[in-house]
């Protein structure tokens, strides 16, 4: 069972902690003395039953994600916009394989969350290593209502979020961030990388530049 906390509003740092705690299938036998903790299911890692058919404009994500990082660090996107920070001084074959092995190592051990609000509204969610989802709120507002009667098909297996009005109970903040780490896991379970962008002059793999981005909305 996968048990996860959401901390109540930082009002100060007007940020907001959801940590997981992920709990192995056959653990507890394995602390009591069995002979061998269970088999993984077929299914592992469990996936959230939602995939949200919503097109995501990956630009703007780029954009966002380059302004919180202070446009100071290379970074690889997926196609439903995973960012995920690289070494500096990797080629671009080595930037993609560095990624795949990040996604992998999140999502094989359990795509934990840390999402917080941004001054420019948007959330962002961190994971335990630097990959990230920006959940932009303008596709929030514009798909609230498909959010707040889904957003319990994007719990994974046997997933359990303590709320502090429950369990599997959520506010708005609450569904927006279930929301965006569908998209994460949708790229973890079949990775393609669309683009390297590249700290300060914002090259892309195409040899296009992009300039940089400005105050947030």
């Amino acid at each position: 069972m996968n048990v996860l906390y959401i901390g109540k509003k930082n009002a100060e740092k007007m940020t907001r902690n959801i940590i997981i705690l992920f709990c192995v299938m056959g653990l507890f036998s394995k602390l009591f003395g069995a002979d061998k903790p269970a088999d993984k299911p077929k299914d592992f890692p469990p996936v959230p039953a939602w995939q949200p058919d919503i097109g995501i404009p990956i630009e703007k994500v780029v954009d966002h994600f380059r302004y919180y990082i202070d446009n100071k660090k290379d970074f690889v996107v997926l196609k439903h916009g995973t960012c995920v920070v690289v070494s500096d001084g990797l080629t671009d074959e080595q930037a993609r394989n560095e990624a795949l092995e990040t996604v992998a190592k999140i999502f094989n051990y359990h795509p934990d969350m840390n999402p917080k609000t941004m001054d420019d509204g948007n959330i962002l969610i961190s994971y335990h290593h630097p990959a990230y989802t920006v959940v932009l709120d303008e596709i929030t507002k514009k798909h609230i209502d498909t959010i707040r009667t889904n957003h319990l098909k994007a719990l994974a297996r046997d997933e359990v979020l303590i709320t502090p009005a429950g369990p599997n109970k959520f506010d708005d903040f609450g569904m927006k961030a279930l929301f965006g780490r569908c998209f994460f896991c949708m790229d973890a379970k079949q990775p393609a990388i669309v683009s390297v962008i590249r700290k300060a002059q914002g090259e892309q793999t195409d040899g296009t530049n992009r300039a940089n981005p400005g105050s947030p909305p």
